[in-house]
């Protein structure tokens, strides 16, 4: 206990002056070290987003109730986690902005809060000890009318959420990064003339006066830049896929019949994703196609969002699109299921969802994977210099957060993949493929470990290999093709 001077007797009072001016200097020096530094935004240090995520817990579970009125007013929301501890939490931090917090919650007690850059900051009651589960519930708005990338993204008759890559905390207060995967509950009040879909499946509607309160949970833990919430005028058709898997899309009502067309392919999509990488790891699927402008498709987890007019206003063939359909699906496995353990692995989601986008148009439409392959080794170079090489991509472009999202991570990671395909062939491909999204389902995983499980699946280790493909500034030569050459433009 800290030494008080209150606490000191008559007799002690009595001191000489020159040992109690050392005594009170002593106390003040412990209660000097006792004092916490000034509230400041926190992460887990991640190279690309510095601030996202928080140090000293890991989140079990969210718990979020929204009440929406219409898309141009602010959400009533509370957001509960259940989360466990790492470490003694004096105070904590929750990455959370574009909301206004009414008050915060710490085990059922009223805990202090304040702001610090994105970042709520939670000063509870009662310390925190390690290594232990506890509870926040903070009441909050939710507020669809900032002008910001990402996050809520009004439509013709609702919201739906775009949350990649660090937008899930202009929705809703947690742990903002891929690698503090949750189970999450949504709870959505909304005009009972309305539907709401989220991710995981239904688990309750209760209908009072003119509003319906729907009630959505996974049965697999997401990340927060996965989660999804549409609201709105839509139709849900619901179908069967593969060993019965429940299919449900979400379309504006008035389009359904127009979208059925494309919907109805999702079921032999999903079969053909299984035959390349084993089940399909979710509880459901769908897509999610609405009357919004993001100039983006999204792997939402169980439901990836599409812009509408892609497919009623469509610019592109038909294999183009189905090529798209399946490029959003297949990140249900690479970047849902198996989420990057920091951003600079995205080239793991991107890459394999292109990869697979760019196999299914070779097998559907006889676009060659080997002639769009040939096509990224002469940009690759080029690439390289505008972004980074694919497992270390230079940070985002200030103010345009999205731009980590760059060739290099698309094209260029399914580049790499080819290469190392060519070098331990087509069967130790597959395997590893299968092996990677089994051993790391519901999960988070980086390269290093995509390159240890390619040594171990090859029989060889890839590491030197690959350490070029993945890290260097110029492009390795490609196993089987001595001929290609990768070109730069001139500075």
């Amino acid at each position: 206990m800290p030494y008080s001077l209150r606490e000191r007797s008559p007799r002690r009072r009595r001191f000489p002056r020159r040992r109690a001016a050392l005594v009170v200097a002593a106390a003040a020096l412990v209660v000097g070290a006792a004092a916490p530094p000034a509230p400041a935004p926190l992460g887990i240090g991640d190279r690309l987003f510095p601030s996202l995520g928080n140090p000293g817990y890991d989140v079990a579970s969210y718990d979020i109730s929204f009440d929406y009125r219409a898309n141009d007013e602010p959400l009533d929301a509370v957001t509960r986690l259940v989360a466990r501890s790492t470490k003694p939490l004096e105070r904590f931090n929750l990455d959370f902005t574009h909301g206004t917090v009414a008050s915060v919650d710490v085990d059922g007690r009223t805990a202090e809060f304040t702001s610090a850059g994105e970042d709520l900051v939670v000063t509870p009651q009662r310390k925190v000890p390690a290594g232990t589960t506890f509870t926040v519930a903070v009441h909050h708005t939710s507020d669809p009318r900032e002008a910001a990338p990402g996050g809520w993204v009004p439509t013709a008759d609702g919201l739906v959420m775009a949350n990649q890559a660090d937008a899930g905390h202009r929705v809703f207060p947690g742990s903002d990064h891929p690698s503090d995967k949750a189970l999450f509950t949504f709870r959505v009040t909304a005009p009972k003339e309305l539907t709401v879909v989220a991710n995981g499946r239904p688990a309750g509607r209760r209908t009072e006066g003119a509003k319906t309160t729907w009630v959505y949970r996974t049965l697999h833990p997401m990340a927060t830049e996965l989660a999804q919430v549409a609201i709105g005028r839509f139709a849900v058709p619901e179908r069967t896929g593969p060993r019965g898997l429940q299919v449900r899309d979400v379309v504006p009502a008035e389009d359904q019949k127009a979208l059925e067309a494309w919907t109805a392919k999702t079921p032999e999509h999903l079969a053909w994703m299984e035959k390349k990488v084993g089940p399909f790891p979710f509880e459901n699927y769908g897509v999610l196609m609405a009357q919004a402008s993001t100039g983006f498709e999204l792997e939402t987890q169980t439901l990836s969002l599409f812009e509408r007019d892609l497919f009623t206003k469509p610019a592109f063939p038909a294999w183009y699109l189905e090529s798209i359909m399946v490029h959003e699906l297949a990140h249900q496995w690479f970047g849902d299921s198996v989420s990057p353990r920091l951003w600079s692995d995205v080239w793991l989601n991107e890459g394999h969802a292109t990869w697979y986008e760019a196999l299914y148009a070779e097998e559907k439409a006889g676009k060659k994977l080997e002639d769009r392959m040939h096509a990224a080794y002469e940009q690759s170079d080029q690439w390289r210099a505008d972004g980074g090489p694919p497992a270390a991509p230079k940070g985002p472009v200030p103010g345009k957060r999205i731009s980590i999202f760059r060739p290099v991570v698309y094209d260029g990671g399914a580049l790499v993949l080819y290469a190392l395909r060519q070098r331990i062939g087509a069967p130790a491909f597959e395997r590893l493929e299968r092996q990677w999204v089994s051993r790391h389902r519901d999960s988070t995983a980086g390269t290093a470990d995509f390159v240890s499980l390619a040594g171990e699946v090859s029989g060889r280790d890839q590491s030197a290999f690959l350490r070029p493909w993945l890290y260097g500034e110029r492009t390795p030569a490609m196993p089987g093709h001595p001929d290609w050459k990768a070109a730069r433009k001139p500075a």
